[in-house]
């Protein structure tokens, strides 16, 4: 498992759009994730990012024209090489982590159900790190972290700058969001 503090950074700026990337590459912030994008851009995206001494992490379930399994991820693992993939599927973080880059597993945590089903997948892909959607819920964060030792990542309907603070404490090493208003927490 690859682990890393990413400089003391902890809100994850997430770009949906080649206009906000551009802004997130002018940034201070190290770490940025690629949300919406397709296979023709994703190239040079990197580049820009890379040039700019940025870590991307790319939402692999989100590129447009890029099937989501294994010889996709071994696409994006050998040919873009981001700093880090993000995926829902097993395949795809394996890959990741076969290739040493930073997998993260995205987890919908919907009901009981969702979230004892994501224990068992987790046992196989064992992530670099969990995305738990949705951040909202503290204790749920907590509890994931208890039962994997597997790092955190909040993610997904959180829209106050409390609710950022009340996952960082629940023990999320960090927060994903795609609204620049909590960019600056």
């Amino acid at each position: 498992m690859v682990t890393h503090d990413f400089d003391g950074q902890r809100i994850f700026p997430a770009a949906r759009s080649v206009k906000e990337f551009e802004k997130l590459v002018k940034s201070d912030f190290e770490v940025i994730i690629l949300l919406n994008s397709h296979i023709g851009q994703l190239k040079s995206l990197i580049q820009l990012a890379k040039s700019a001494n940025k870590k991307v992490f790319v939402h692999a379930d989100l590129i447009q024209g890029l099937k989501n399994d294994e010889y996709a991820a071994q696409f994006l693992c050998q040919d873009i090489r981001p700093a880090g993939i993000i995926s829902t599927r097993k395949n795809v973080v394996l890959t990741a982590k076969k290739n040493k880059i930073i997998a993260i597993q995205r987890l919908f945590l919907l009901d009981s159900i969702a979230l004892e089903s994501s224990y068992k997948l987790l046992e196989t892909t064992q992530p670099d790190y969990i995305e738990v959607l949705p951040g909202v819920m503290p204790h749920i964060i907590q509890e994931v972290f208890e039962k994997t030792g597997i790092p955190i990542i909040a993610g997904g309907l959180i829209r106050e700058k409390e609710e950022v603070k009340r996952a960082l404490e629940a023990g999320a090493v960090g927060v994903t969001t795609s609204r620049q208003d909590l960019w600056d927490v």
